[in-house]
Formats: C-alpha cells, structure tokens, sequence
C-alpha cells in the first residue's frame, strides 16, 4: 500500500464525494479513482460503494478506516521528525566526555553550541579515555572528546582541540610547595596520590621509575575529587592536567624535566557518516577560538606563586 493511496481514501471517508475528495489532495479525480482502485485490490474487497447521489463506505471500509488513519498520523509524525531531526529543530547528541577533563575549558563551548542550536539537546556521558573509545567504535556514543599518550586505533580521527600541562597538586603546607617548580626527582619518597582514570598515570609511571625515582602510594582513587580533597588535606601530592583543578585552595607547581604536556581533541570514527547534529558540533569546534579561552591560563587557585 502506497501512503497517498491511504491518504486518499481518508480524504473520501471524509467528504464522500470523489470530487471533492480529489480536490482536497490536490489531484485529478481519475487519479484518485485509480489509487482507490488500487487500494481496494491489495486489500481484496470494496472500500466505497458508489451509487448516484449515494457513496458510502462498505463494511471493509468502516473497518480499515481507523486503521488507515492511524497509519497516516504515525507517517505524518515520523517525517515532522525526520525534518526536525535534519534540520537540527528536535534532536539528540551524545558527546562522550572524558573524566579527567575540568570543566572550566569546555562550559563556554557548550554554552555557544547550544545557542546556535538550540533543537538540540546534548547529553554528555562520563567515562575514562578507554572506554569512551569502545563506546564511539560500537555507536553507543556519537563522539567524544578525550586524549591518550598515543592515538594507535587507524579506525578513528582525532580533531585537535587544546593542550595543557601536567602540575603537581599540593596542599599550602606540603614541603614541595616551597619550590617554584618540581622536577620528577623531588618526588622521591613522597607519598603520591593516584588518580586512577589519568590517562597518563602508566606513561608517567614508567617515565619515573626508568630514572629510579619511588614515590610512597597509599591512595589511590577513581575520583578526581576524592584525590584533590585528600591533596588539600595534606595526606599527599598528585600529577594533574592544569585545568582539572577544581578545588579552591590547592597548591599548584610546574612539573619539569621532563614537562608532561595532553592534547585533548575531539574523536570521531573515521568514514562513519555524521548526523547533522554530529557535523554541527564538529562545526563549533573548528571555529571556537581555543587559543584565546587557553591563554587565560590556569584557574585562580592553581596559579603558581613564589614560595
């Protein structure tokens, strides 16, 4: 069945007059006497009983007519959406955010994005750099902005987006807050905090212990903000990205020689065809401008001071 037969049967239940039933759809009466006429046949019984000064549905007709007009309203509503969905007026995007990733460098992209697009709803979902990448592979995600030391996957295409620095957290009191910057050798025997969704936590580790340098673990924490509370507590010192720093009051120094620098980018699966939506975020990342939001520097509560 074609939908613009169902449309025109539904236009002669309402009138019953196949003049003015082809005159509301907008056609020739003959053609709308050959859809009705086909209709019927794939149906295998009358619809219409058409005497002079006398139509009228039959009894297949009075039965398939709800059916009929139900089927044309579910039509009708599945292509506003679909024009809503292509023309970003009703719409869905699931952006896979890395967890290690502070917000402060990323509210003011989302807030233009939003209103540029203001049919879209973006639903962010958190997770660490590995997951998010099976996530975007199997299409649970439709993209996501996260680093690794090494992008490896050929399958996927990284846009950059911003880099910072790896600092290390202290509480005001520890003893390495008195230097103006740390070297990977001062933390020899200090108690190390780790986080353990950093992506680069195994790079950093392996770099530290191929110079000799131990560090004393006694925490270790999914949670960035479990981490930088206990930091700020003095229980210890952890490695962080520069724009992580969310709690007010934690000590910020350089870590130097060697300097551990991401540079987070926006995934995409390389060939997979973007949703509008998808190419309207892409769109908002080229021309958002990341060098001048990055020259802000480090929040308040990080900025490094004189010991």
């Amino acid at each position: 069945m074609e939908l613009h037969e169902i449309r025109y049967f539904l236009a002669l239940c309402e009138t019953l007059n196949f003049t003015r039933a082809a005159e509301a759809c907008n056609v020739t009466q003959p053609a709308l006497t050959r859809a009705i006429k086909s209709l019927e046949d794939k149906l295998g019984g009358r619809l219409i009983h058409r005497e002079r000064g006398n139509t009228h549905l039959t009894e297949l007709g009075r039965m398939m007519q709800p059916y009929f007009g139900e089927i044309f309203s579910q039509m009708e509503e599945a292509r506003r959406r679909a024009q809503s969905f292509v023309k970003l007026k009703e719409a869905t995007l699931t952006v896979g955010l890395m967890c290690t990733i502070g917000p402060s460098k990323l509210i003011d992209l989302f807030g233009a994005f939003n209103e540029h697009y203001q049919g879209v709803e973006l639903y962010l979902r958190d997770g660490a750099a590995s997951q998010l990448e099976e996530q975007l592979i199997r299409g649970e995600i439709d993209l996501a902005i996260y680093c690794k030391p090494q992008m490896t996957n050929d399958a996927l295409h990284m846009l950059p987006l911003f880099s910072e620095r790896f600092v290390i957290g202290l509480s005001p009191n520890h003893p390495l807050a008195r230097l103006s910057e740390i070297k990977i050798s001062d933390l020899e025997g200090h108690d190390y905090l780790s986080r353990i969704n950093c992506e680069y936590r195994d790079y950093i580790r392996d770099f530290r212990e191929e110079l000799g340098v131990s560090v004393r673990r006694p925490y270790a924490s999914e949670r960035d903000d479990w981490i930088q509370s206990m930091v700020l507590a003095g229980l210890g010192f952890t490695v962080i990205p520069e724009y992580a720093v969310t709690l007010p009051g934690l000590t910020t120094r350089p870590f130097v020689d060697p300097e551990f620098v991401r540079r987070v980018g926006l995934v995409t699966v390389r060939g997979r065809p973007h949703s509008p939506a998808v190419g309207a975020f892409v769109h908002e990342c080229r021309r958002y401008p990341w060098a001048a939001k990055m020259c802000c520097g480090m929040p308040e509560s990080a900025v490094v001071t004189a010991a």
